[in-house]
């Protein structure tokens, strides 16, 4: 099976094949800024699933709430970002589950940075939580 991300005018794709290997709701402060909610939703897939990238995009390194770095591409005409690189999942891709538009993707296993989670946001009780990025 292969999946597609795309950005919101639709200039920047990824296709990969195959189920991710975890999804992950993270509630850092850099996750909240990229998407302007108070979450991001982030899946992650082995390098050797990415089928193909198409279109152009921008990079944009950063580092997150543990001092470690992360390269995000975005759409340099939407602004859109649709998949990363990170020291958290090496040798995968992230991909922000929006950019997929499937309501049948597979749900958050695990919810990081919890420490700057949103007071009204409520998860399913049974959901592993970390207070950093660190789960298991």
């Amino acid at each position: 099976m292969e999946r597609k991300a795309r950005c919101s005018c639709g200039q920047l794709r990824i296709t990969v094949k195959g189920d991710p290997q975890v999804v992950v709701v993270c509630h850092c402060t850099r996750c909240q800024i990229r998407t302007g909610s108070v979450f991001g939703v982030s899946s992650y897939f082995g390098d050797d699933t990415v089928v193909s990238i198409e279109g152009n995009s921008k990079t944009l390194e950063r580092t997150n709430d543990a001092g470690r770095k992360s390269k995000r591409d975005f759409c340099p005409d939407c602004g859109t970002t649709v998949f990363w690189k990170t020291y958290s999942f090496p040798e995968s891709t992230g991909i922000a589950v929006g950019c997929f538009a499937d309501p049948t993707f597979p749900a958050p296993k695990a919810s990081v940075w919890n420490s700057s989670k949103h007071d009204w946001v409520n998860l399913p009780e049974d959901m592993p939580c970390s207070d950093t990025q660190e789960f298991g």
